[in-house]
C-alpha cells in the first residue's frame, strides 16, 4: 500500500493496519514499506477523505513483493491452491482424502499470526530445521513452490527479505519423530522475529485415542482440545 502526497495526515487510516505499518509523521500519515504485508486491509476498511491510499492489484505487483499480497490478503487467490488462504485443507478433510495414513503425524507451523507477520528467512530457519528430522513438506501448499530444496527446507534467495502477514509451513513425520520435531522447533524458537503455534493432525484410532497424544506429552507439549473435522463430506476417497 501506497500514501500520495494528497494526504491531509487525518490519521483515520493508521489503526487499520494490521502490523503498525501506517505512523503519523511530520503531520501526514506515512507507510513503512519494509513492514507493509500487502493485506489491504486498510484500503478495505477506510475511506480516506482525499484518496491519498493507493493500493495496487496482485499483477502490479512485481516479484517478490506479490508474494506479500498472496500469503496476507485471504481474498488474493493463491496461484498455488487456487484459493484464498496460507495453506491447504489441512486435517479437516482427511476422513475422505486419507492424506494423512495410521503411523503419520501432518504438522502445522503458523507462523506471524495474529498481527505480528513474518519474514520468509524466519519460515526457512523452521523449515531447515525440522527437515534435519526428516519432515516431508506438503507439495500443495504455497509455500513448496517457493522452496529450491524441498529436501532441506531452503527457499529461494530473492524472497528471504519480504515480509506477509502470516503463512503455514505443512510437513508430515513418522509418529515416533514426533519428539524430534517438537526438540527442532525449540532449538529455533529464540532465532526467529515472529511468534507460531503448532497443529498437529493424525488419524483416530479406532478405539477412539489419538495416537499423537502420548507423543506430544513425552515432549513437554501441553496439549489443547481443540479440533477442526468437517463432517458429511460423502464416501471415503481413500480407505
Amino acid at each position: 500500500m501506497r500514501i500520495t502526497e494528497d494526504c491531509i495526515g487525518c490519521g483515520v487510516c493508521v489503526p487499520y493496519c494490521t502490523i503498525g505499518a501506517i505512523t503519523l509523521e511530520g503531520g501526514v500519515a506515512v507507510s513503512d514499506q519494509d513492514k507493509c504485508v500487502e493485506c489491504a486491509v486498510c484500503t478495505r476498511c477506510v475511506v480516506c477523505p482525499v484518496d491519498a491510499m493507493i493500493q495496487l492489484e496482485v499483477a502490479e505487483l512485481p516479484y517478490p513483493r506479490n508474494l506479500r499480497r498472496y500469503f496476507s490478503d485471504p481474498i488474493a487467490i493463491s496461484p498455488v491452491t487456487l484459493a484464498g488462504g496460507r495453506g491447504t485443507e489441512e486435517g479437516k478433510t482427511n476422513d475422505r482424502t486419507g492424506r494423512f495414513k495410521f503411523g503419520e503425524v501432518g504438522f502445522g507451523v503458523e507462523m506471524g499470526r495474529p498481527g505480528i507477520s513474518t519474514s520468509f528467512a524466519d519460515a526457512q530457519t523452521v523449515a531447515q530445521a525440522v527437515s534435519k528430522v526428516g519432515a516431508v513438506f506438503e507439495a500443495k501448499n504455497p509455500i513448496f513452490p517457493l522452496l529450491s530444496d524441498p529436501a532441506t527446507g531452503t527457499f529461494k534467495p530473492e524472497i528471504l527479505g519480504e515480509r506477509v502477514l502470516s503463512l503455514i509451513i505443512e510437513f508430515t513425520v513418522s509418529i515416533e519423530k514426533t519428539p524430534d520435531v517438537i526438540a527442532a522447533l525449540r532449538s529455533v524458537e529464540d532465532n526467529i522475529d515472529t511468534v507460531f503455534s503448532l497443529c498437529a493432525i493424525t488419524r483416530v484410532n479406532p478405539d477412539k485415542t489419538i495416537p499423537v497424544v502420548p507423543w506430544l506429552e513425552r515432549a513437554g507439549v501441553a496439549i489443547r482440545p481443540n479440533a477442526k473435522i468437517n463432517v458429511g463430506l460423502g464416501r471415503p476417497l481413500i480407505p
